[in-house]
């Protein structure tokens, strides 16, 4: 299957559109990898919380709740800079399929203002027009909740 990926580095708390709708609706992705790290890996302490949601978040920052439907993908990094000990914990969720825009941001549970770099594959495919109705629907119900 081809792949897609997605790059950047984002102030910490705010969220960014990735564009991925297209006029037909028939392209599908799903999340393969989803990475994390800070803008000055090694100095200073940072405990990061990425996540990737269908709709725009209301509540951006560190905040995870996994049972909201809108969670596409969580990521944890922690680095605690003079220890020279950095871990990383992805969560992907379900292998959901979509085919709209998504969204991407990282909070900072130390309160730390750094930017934070963000990595995203995306797994694309071909749907049906069955399908395509399906998440396009969903995802129209998602927004107006």
């Amino acid at each position: 299957m081809p792949k897609i990926t997605f790059k950047g580095q984002i102030p910490i708390d705010v969220e960014e559109k990735l564009h991925l709708s297209t006029n037909d609706g028939l392209t599908g992705y799903r999340i393969n990898k989803f990475q994390i790290m800070s803008s000055n890996p090694g100095n200073g302490s940072h405990e990061l919380v990425g996540k990737i949601r269908l709709t725009a978040d209301p509540n951006v920052g560190p905040t995870v709740d996994l049972s909201d439907p809108d969670v596409l993908a969580a990521c944890y990094h922690t680095d605690l800079g003079n220890a020279n000990v950095a871990t990383s914990d992805s969560i992907i969720m379900d292998q959901e399929t979509f085919n709209q825009n998504i969204f991407v941001q990282i909070g900072d549970a130390t309160g730390g203002t750094s930017p934070a770099n963000f990595y995203v594959e995306l797994e694309k495919f071909k749907l049906d027009l069955n399908t395509s109705t399906f998440h396009t629907l969903k995802n129209i119900r998602s927004r107006t909740q």
